[in-house]
């Protein structure tokens, strides 16, 4: 009796798709997952450590916290330099009136995104009201407040876009200290005015001056080429660098995060001292490798962003102030509402990548109001936590306004491609037509008959 075998014919792939999936989602994360694991790690270390010994010694903490500290460190000093070459080289290397184009493109979206996050807080407690049949609490000053108006900040704001000394931009910046000339003196209008140096990188005016370096360089074309390449090379420079330091994140995260357990009388003392500028490198980083955004954009919008682009800081200064004034039993009138929303974004514009810069500039609120300076002292108790969800709304708003201003000028950007505005010029001046082929330019001969 014949037998019949049946054959079915099964495609084998040599290596599972799915496997081959989580594979590379894996190597693709590693840094993250390492960093969650440092944090845990961080965790752990600082449970065991406290377990072991009931009080610890200032300088003992400072041992435990000592690499993280000098992680932080490393990576506060790669901020200067990647804003100033990123900033010049995207200009640089963009057509003039795509310059403008984006610039304004990025501020209009940055600008209405930061107001309408304050409108946002404005009316959520407003409506929620949580201040509300609260007791009147005792404000304590633990820090010593300095005399100012809304009006100086708002002018100290203006001046530090034009430092005198852009050296001197990079360690300090100026504000205004109001001193009363001697006690019978109440009204702070009459105060003595003087100017003094504060130790914090001048951010915003480092933005203005090497913006306007970056279109001076991006006009004289042929001339500045020199310059324009050696700014994009320290530009590729930093990154790299900046690619070394990050992987050491999740070491430096692990004993910041020990050192924090062991000192939990002052958990916002080193993570917060981070800021939102130290977050930039990543940012550029991510948005460039895992998002694809067009480096000319990204090396353009996120610098503007980490310097007026603070959402989460607006909306947190809103809605404390107002909070504020329910506790005091202050009502305000929707004048004083539109005055909150309008200081609370220049305000915000202000704080550029300062550490806990909403309670620095808190004060400008409440004096808009007419609340003491002292009342911040109110919420520090949860500032710490809060910190924290505003630093991730900032860098948040800023990685969307540069993937909609890449979006929004992809025509453009495709237009132009790698070619400079001066080499464009020169291949209309000799008959020559560049013709736009995916990342590349090639040069055909025309005709001109």
């Amino acid at each position: 009796m014949p037998h019949h075998h049946n054959f079915h014919i099964v495609e084998v792939s040599e290596k599972d798709p799915s496997r081959n999936k989580c594979l590379g989602c894996l190597r693709s994360n590693v840094l993250t997952i390492a960093t969650v694991g440092g944090v845990i790690m961080g965790a752990v270390l600082g449970v065991v450590l406290r377990i072991t010994k009931d009080e610890w010694t200032e300088r003992e903490i400072m041992y435990v916290g000592y690499i993280g500290t000098v992680f932080l460190q490393m990576l506060k000093s790669l901020i200067l330099p990647l804003i100033v070459s990123s900033l010049i080289s995207a200009i640089a290397n963009l057509d003039l009136s795509l310059s403008g184009k984006i610039a304004a493109r990025t501020i209009a979206f940055y600008l209405t995104t930061t107001f309408a996050a304050v409108v946002l807080g404005i009316v959520l407690v407003v409506t929620i009201k949580p201040g509300a049949g609260q007791e009147d609490v005792e404000a304590s000053s633990s820090e010593e407040s300095r005399n100012t108006t809304t009006v100086d900040t708002l002018l100290d704001l203006v001046k530090n876009m034009f430092p005198p000394n852009l050296v001197e931009a990079c360690i300090f910046q100026y504000r205004t200290n109001l001193v009363a000339p001697n006690d019978s003196v109440t009204d702070i209008y009459q105060y003595t005015i003087e100017t003094e140096t504060v130790q914090n990188t001048n951010i915003l005016g480092l933005v203005v001056a090497s913006a306007v370096v970056g279109i001076a360089v991006a006009q004289l074309g042929n001339e500045a080429k020199t310059i324009a390449n050696l700014f994009q090379n320290l530009m590729a420079l930093m990154m790299k660098v900046t690619g070394w330091v990050i992987t050491l994140s999740p070491v430096g995260i692990t004993f910041l995060v020990a050192a924090e357990i062991l000192e939990m009388e002052n958990i916002s003392s080193a993570m917060s001292s981070l800021g939102l500028s130290a977050t930039l490198p990543l940012t550029i980083q991510c948005l460039e490798d895992k998002l694809g955004i067009d480096p000319r954009v990204a090396r353009f919008a996120l610098p503007i962003g980490s310097t007026i682009n603070m959402d989460g800081t607006a909306l947190y200064e809103a809605v404390a102030a107002i909070f504020i004034a329910q506790i005091r039993n202050v009502s305000l009138d929707f004048g004083s509402l539109v005055a909150i929303s309008i200081t609370a974004t220049a305000a915000s514009i202000g704080a550029a990548g300062i550490p806990q810069a909403g309670l620095v500039t808190m004060v400008m609120v409440l004096d808009t109001v007419g609340l003491p300076a002292e009342d911040v002292s109110l919420i520090l108790a949860v500032d710490w936590l809060l910190d924290r969800f505003r630093t991730a709304i900032n860098v948040l708003g800023d990685a969307f306004g540069a993937a909609i201003v890449d979006h929004r000028s992809e025509k453009e950007l495709r237009q132009i491609s790698t070619l400079t505005p001066s080499d464009c010029n020169e291949k209309k001046e000799i008959g020559q037509e560049p013709v736009d082929v995916g990342k590349s330019w090639h040069i055909t001969e025309t005709n001109n008959q």
